[in-house]
């Protein structure tokens, strides 16, 4: 239970940082021969930082839940 507590930290930690997944698509709008034209285009997806902090207090309720156990 310790270690899927630290995994939960560290993702919750890293949505709080990072606010959300970016990625990049490429797309090729026109293709006549030799002449191509691509488009790049950048999406976000948004997370919520209240999903960071329930990550984060679920991995520490764990952590903290796999420490008593041990005893």
């Amino acid at each position: 239970m310790k270690f899927t507590g630290v995994i939960f930290l560290i993702f919750g930690l890293a949505m709080l940082i990072y606010g959300g997944i970016r990625y990049t698509s490429h797309k090729r709008e026109l293709d006549m021969g030799p002449i191509q034209i691509n488009k790049t285009e950048h999406h976000s997806i948004p997370i919520p930082p209240l999903v960071g902090i329930a990550c984060i207090a679920a991995g520490g309720a764990l952590v903290f839940a796999g420490g008593r156990a041990g005893r």
